[in-house]
């Protein structure tokens, strides 16, 4: 694991860790088993940044395998949800719990993303690449809105597939049967647009002045 990560993540496991001795129970155990999702297109994207192949096909199905579980990285913001006073914890211990679980997930899916970002800008023009970039966080958004609402896994694609393309197409035919589908994909897909340029700029910002 890029020991980048180690400290953010230890954090937020150590609090789930203090949490559960606390109070002997389960409750939050999630997070955890998010977080490993969410560290999954991190993974693939070193991997294609990397270049550890030279073929397209092999690059371009790492691609797709990235895509498919990048919602996961942002998906643990919707755990928010779940917040709520359970005594004997605090609830101020929680917010902290969940919000840095939710900020990791933002942390390894940017991350990715601007892995996959220099991938794309060195086999396509930067207006494609920007472009493609742009289309994956709505894409983004509406897996979210497929995994919290729907409970869509991202392995159902290979599982349950013709029932996932039924949603999907369900939702194209009859948008207006859906509103918090597409609510909930221009607002996750505008929000993550909006935090990672504005991350990204004032990272290269700074570095530049320096």
């Amino acid at each position: 694991m890029d020991k980048r990560i180690i400290l953010p993540i230890g954090f937020t496991c150590l609090l789930l860790a203090v949490r559960i001795i606390i109070t002997g129970e389960l409750t939050y155990i999630f997070l955890a088993w998010n977080l490993f999702l969410a560290w999954i297109p991190y993974a693939i994207s070193q991997s294609v940044a990397g270049g550890i192949s030279r073929q397209r096909w092999k690059e371009f199905t790492l691609l797709g395998l990235w895509l498919l579980f990048l919602p996961n990285a942002p998906y643990i913001i919707t755990d928010l949800l779940h917040l709520k006073h359970r005594a004997p914890v605090p609830y101020w211990y929680d917010v902290l719990l969940l919000f840095s679980a939710a900020l990791n997930g933002l942390m390894l899916g940017f991350a990715s993303l601007l892995k996959v970002e220099q991938f794309l800008a060195g086999r396509f023009s930067k207006r494609v690449s920007t472009f493609l970039i742009l289309c994956t966080f709505f894409l983004c958004a509406f897996g979210i809105y497929a995994g919290r609402w729907l409970r869509w896994n991202s392995w159902d694609v290979f599982l349950n597939p013709a029932e996932i393309a039924g949603d999907i197409l369900d939702r194209l035919l009859n948008p207006f049967a859906h509103f918090r589908t597409w609510a909930v994909t221009l607002l996750f897909g505008s929000f993550l647009y909006i935090a990672y340029f504005t991350l990204k700029n004032f990272i290269y910002t700074k570095t530049s002045k320096t």
